[in-house]
């Protein structure tokens, strides 16, 4: 019975068709169709490419004068916020020479707040600068209000036109 199953098994592998492996075949012909890409399809592509970036680079390039200047109001706002909660809480706002550090640190100078909150007035716990890198400047009591704050805008110096123009607190809408 044993010699039986041998010789049934030998004659199921004799009828398995034998066939050079499909790899070598499959990579042999991968090779002769290979031919990459031609040097004009390779100059429209990047012609396009540089078309794309010409259209699309002074739209994005012209917006981030516009985003610091939303991004100081942003800031200015929430300084006035955060001196409106100083107000409540102490019945008057940091003069001058306190500054906006007042917002972040209890005054040791000046008047002296009472009922400063622990933690400060302000999440961050510093005072940001503006979005050019200068500090904003604090004037209590203000010219235009109970306090004045000012960012000199991407020159950082006073007055200036368009992305150089000031930022004031009372300005803002």
């Amino acid at each position: 019975m044993k010699d039986t199953n041998r010789i049934a098994t030998q004659k199921i592998i004799e009828t398995i068709p034998t066939h050079p492996p499909l790899a070598k075949e499959g990579r042999e012909d991968f090779r002769m169709n290979d031919k990459g890409f031609t040097l004009l399809e390779i100059i429209v592509v990047v012609f396009i490419l540089s078309l794309l970036a010409a259209i699309v680079a002074p739209r994005i390039i012209g917006r981030t004068d516009e985003a610091r200047i939303a991004e100081a109001k942003v800031q200015i706002k929430n300084f006035e916020t955060a001196l409106k909660l100083f107000k409540l809480d102490n019945g008057f706002y940091p003069d001058t020479e306190q500054g906006l550090e007042s917002l972040v640190e209890k005054p040791s100078s000046g008047q002296i707040p009472q009922k400063y909150r622990d933690g400060g007035y302000l999440e961050q716990r510093r005072i940001p600068l503006d979005p050019w890198g200068n500090p904003y400047l604090y004037v209590s009591p203000g010219i235009y209000g109970d306090f004045d704050i000012i960012s000199y805008g991407a020159d950082g110096k006073e007055g200036g036109d368009e992305k150089d123009a000031d930022i004031e607190n009372w300005n803002i809408q």
